[in-house]
C-alpha cells in the first residue's frame, strides 16, 4: 500500500480534539506530513508559509471565519488557489448547501461523524491524482528539455556552418536592408559586423552597367518574386576601403505564408585571382584542340 511519503496536507478545525483525531487517523495509515490550523486565518497563514501543501481538509462550522469564507480567501490567492479542498460538515447535508461549497472552490465533501476508511480512501484518491499529474508534468518537462536540447544543437550546428563557410553570406530584408551577415562577409568587405547590419545592399554591391546597378532592388527583385532564386551572377562587392571585389553571386527569396518576400539570402564567392573565360574564347580553344587531334 502506498503511504504517500513526501505529500503534505493541512487539516483545519476549531476543536483541538477533532484535529487530534484527524491527525492520528491520517498518520496511522500514511506517511504524509500533517499541518494543523485551529482557524480560517491560521489556515491562510500556513498556506503562505508552506507553498507545497497538496490537500486541505477544512471544517465548515468555525467561529469568526467559517469554512466557506476560508475557502473563498484561499482561492483568491495565487499560492493556494489550486490546492484541492475537502469540506467537513455535520450539520448541512442538503444539495443547496453542497452547491454553495462547490461554488467557493470545494473539491469534495465528507460528512461527520467521519468513517475512517472513507477519509483515508478520499485522501488517497486525491494523492493518486496529484501523483499522476506530477508524473505527467515530469514527462512533459523531460520532453521539453529534450526538444530544447535538440533545437539548441541544431541551431549551433547551423551557426557553425554559417560562421565557417567560405562564402560571404548576407541576409536582407525585403527592402534590401542587411539584417544578418557571417564572418566571411565581414572579412571580404572590411566592415565590422555591427556596422554592416542596417546598411543597404546598394552600399556594398554593384553590377555591370547602369541599368543593372540601379535594378538591384527593382528588376531582379521582380525576378525573385517570379522564380524564387537568381544564381551565378557576375558582380562586385564594394569594400570599406573602396576596393571592388569580383564575386560570383546568387540570391534566393524566402517567402511568408502570404507569398510575400520576407528575406533575401545572398551568397557571394570571391573570384579574385580567377580569370573569366568568354564563351567565344572557349569555342576557339575547343576548335584548336580538335584540330590538333585531327592532324
Amino acid at each position: 500500500m502506498n503511504r504517500y511519503p513526501g505529500f503534505k496536507l493541512l487539516i483545519v478545525d476549531d476543536h483541538a480534539h477533532n484535529l487530534f483525531t484527524l491527525r492520528t487517523l491520517i498518520q496511522t495509515h500514511m506517511d504524509a506530513s500533517v499541518l494543523e490550523a485551529a482557524s480560517g486565518q491560521e489556515a491562510i497563514d500556513l498556506t503562505h508559509q508552506h507553498p507545497d501543501i497538496d490537500l486541505i481538509i477544512l471544517d465548515i462550522q468555525m467561529p469568526d471565519m467559517d469554512g466557506f469564507q476560508t475557502a473563498s480567501m484561499l482561492k483568491l490567492r495565487k499560492r493556494s488557489r489550486d490546492i484541492p479542498i475537502i469540506f467537513l460538515t455535520a450539520a448541512f447535508k442538503s444539495e443547496e448547501f453542497q452547491q454553495r461549497g462547490y461554488a467557493v472552490g470545494a473539491a469534495d465533501y465528507l460528512l461527520k461523524p467521519i468513517e475512517d476508511d472513507q477519509l483515508i480512501n478520499k485522501i488517497s484518491t486525491y494523492f493518486r491524482l496529484i501523483e499522476k499529474e506530477r508524473e505527467l508534468n515530469r514527462i512533459l518537462e523531460q520532453q521539453v528539455a529534450e526538444r530544447t536540447r535538440e533545437l539548441t544543437e541544431a541551431r549551433q550546428y547551423l551557426e557553425n556552418i554559417i560562421t565557417y563557410m567560405g562564402e560571404a553570406l548576407l541576409v536582407l530584408a525585403a527592402d534590401g536592408t542587411i539584417k544578418m551577415t557571417n564572418p566571411a562577409a565581414c572579412q571580404m568587405l572590411g566592415y565590422p559586423h555591427e556596422e554592416l547590419l542596417g546598411m543597404s545592399i546598394g552600399d556594398v554591391f554593384e553590377e555591370d552597367g547602369d541599368e543593372q546597378a540601379g535594378a538591384f532592388m527593382g528588376l531582379w527583385l521582380e525576378a525573385l518574386i517570379r522564380t524564387g532564386a537568381l544564381s551565378r551572377i557576375d558582380a562586385r562587392l564594394i569594400a570599406h576601403d573602396g576596393r571592388r571585389v569580383p564575386i560570383l553571386f546568387s540570391r534566393t527569396a524566402v517567402k511568408d505564408a502570404q507569398g510575400r518576400i520576407s528575406d533575401i539570402i545572398c551568397i557571394a564567392k570571391d573570384m579574385t585571382g580567377y580569370t573569366r573565360i568568354e564563351p567565344e574564347t572557349v569555342m576557339q580553344t575547343d576548335d584548336y584542340s580538335r584540330g590538333m587531334v585531327d592532324e
